[in-house]
């Protein structure tokens, strides 16, 4: 039995009704449309408030993001966990997860933006916390409801990282405040 077999059959063996309708909510709060309100919300301040490197960041990773993690799933091929286990209905490709790499970038790249832009220390590593934590909750949720096998999951958050690391040493180069016309 492979290790992907073994913790989808525990996740199964561990369901309850209440605890499925919690994953279901923090699966739903990682995904596409979440994401991209998010994204959108958080670009629009931040070029209002004149951070068009920030804003660049976060748009340019999480549009290329998506692109990127599309290409991925055409190029592996790889099945979902199989029904009855599966609690969603999803017709994409596993691998990588979606939601895995979407929020790992998202949570990457605000992290980066908080780091640039909060001086505060405490609330910066709260926000840490945070979404390293939430970043966690999404996958494993992945797991729980049978969208994906865990190896997708781990290779989500390893390109998510990888992709957003990528967009902050991008912009890195660009002038932090965007210049105004006098």
């Amino acid at each position: 039995m492979s290790i992907d077999q073994s913790i989808l059959d525990s996740a199964v063996d561990d369901r309850t009704p209440w605890l499925i309708d919690v994953v279901t909510v923090i699966t739903n709060s990682g995904g596409t449309v979440a994401a991209w309100i998010v994204s959108i919300v958080l670009t629009i301040t931040l070029l209002l408030q004149g951070s068009r490197r920030e804003a660049v960041l976060v748009a340019g990773a999480m549009l290329s993001g998506l692109a990127v993690m599309t290409t991925l799933k055409h190029l592996f091929e790889r099945q979902r966990p199989p029904l009855p286990d599966r609690l969603v209905e999803i017709s994409s490709f596993s691998f990588p997860s979606g939601h895995a790499m979407m929020t790992a970038i998202l949570a990457t790249v605000l992290v980066a933006v908080t780091l640039r832009i909060v001086l505060v220390r405490r609330p910066r590593i709260a926000m840490l916390v945070l979404l390293i934590l939430y970043t966690l909750a999404v996958g494993l949720s992945r797991v729980y409801l049978a969208a994906h096998w865990m190896t997708d999951v781990l290779a989500g958050w390893a390109f998510g990282f990888l992709w957003a690391a990528f967009w902050i040493l991008l912009t890195r180069t660009l002038p932090r405040r965007a210049r105004t016309s006098s």
